[in-house]
């Protein structure tokens, strides 16, 4: 069995899309295809309006035209949807493949963890009080029926970015802020985003351990966050971190660690090379791997390549493969 996960970075079909679909797909369709993964786990998959009608329903044409002529067009697919369900989100929908058929489909958006309060002091003009803070975007959670054996359960998510969150009135344009601490509140308040969603993470898996400690679970995606980080910390739960030698069995693996250090990144940048894409897997599961890749030969660095190459096709991103063993 393979389980890949693979940031394709706003894959777009629209007029605005920036480079058009049609330059990308030689170059992303070769990567998805080495991958030869049973189960493919996908992250910024844009949505396209079928019409031009105002809340039109939308659909995954852009992601339809990277399948079409591998095997991964007639996978069974789950998705992330939008708060109120039924309908994908316009842009970073998260998306599962999957061989086998998918038994169950559940997504998390503040559902297990209530968004918390919190009140910006250095708002302008002053907030009048505390307001919720939500995730910017969903957890994604599928059990899957895989050959002769119990449920894989399969996580993908895609955390926020490191970059600090809006403050009202705190900032001049895009990335420029007012003020030194507008700019420290805004990345506090996107810190409380990131550990958070991984709270909900842990505590949807959690649950699963509940009915089950000896249940199958991977996590999946780009946490934007390497190992040490508190995000992946939330979600491995080492027993070290814990201090209870009784709740090991519900540590989560990170099977890149397999990977030599020298090649264990995910994405360059400005030449450092992070490991921010990551397959996480539950003890038992672990106990089966049997190799991972990470395929990073032809991976770019995201600041020069933003900066000199014009219209680029590929993603900053590397794609992450794991197999494990019947």
């Amino acid at each position: 069995m393979r389980i890949a996960t693979f940031n394709l970075e706003t894959l777009d079909l629209s007029a605005a899309a920036d480079p058009p679909l049609a330059d990308r797909l030689p170059v992303l369709r070769p990567q998805i295809e080495r991958l030869e993964a049973d189960i493919l786990c996908l992250q910024e998959v844009n949505a396209q309006p079928e019409t031009n009608r105002r809340h039109a329903e939308r659909h995954f044409a852009a992601l339809d035209a990277l399948l079409d002529g591998t095997p991964y067009a007639d996978f069974h697919r789950a998705a992330s949807e939008t708060r109120k369900r039924h309908n994908p989100l316009d842009v970073h929908n998260l998306v599962i493949l999957s061989r086998w058929p998918i038994a169950e489909t559940h997504q998390y958006w503040n559902d297990l963890v209530p968004a918390p309060r919190m009140q910006c002091v250095t708002a302008e003009p002053p907030a009048d009080g505390p307001d919720e803070v939500f995730w910017d975007r969903p957890l994604l959670h599928v059990a899957i029926d895989p050959p002769g054996g119990a449920p894989l359960h399969v996580f993908n998510m895609h955390l926020r970015a490191p970059l600090a969150s809006a403050i009202r009135g705190q900032k001049e344009s895009a990335f420029v802020w007012k003020s030194v601490s507008g700019w420290a509140e805004g990345y506090h308040l996107a810190a409380v985003k990131r550990t958070g969603q991984a709270l909900e993470a842990r505590i949807a898996i959690d649950r699963i351990f509940d009915g089950d400690p000896d249940a199958a679970i991977v996590v999946c995606g780009d946490m934007n966050a390497e190992l040490r980080e508190m995000p992946l910390r939330i979600l491995c739960a080492d027993a070290e971190e814990t201090g209870n030698g009784s709740l090991a069995a519900r540590s989560l693996i990170p099977v890149e660690a397999r990977v030599p250090e020298e090649t264990r990144y995910t994405v360059r940048h400005a030449g450092r090379r992070l490991l921010l894409d990551h397959i996480l897997a539950s003890r038992g599961l672990a106990l089966r791997l049997d190799g991972v890749e990470i395929h990073n030969e032809t991976l770019g660095d995201e600041v020069i390549g933003y900066a000199a190459v014009h219209h680029s096709p590929e993603s900053y991103h590397a794609p992450v493969v794991a197999s494990f063993r019947d």
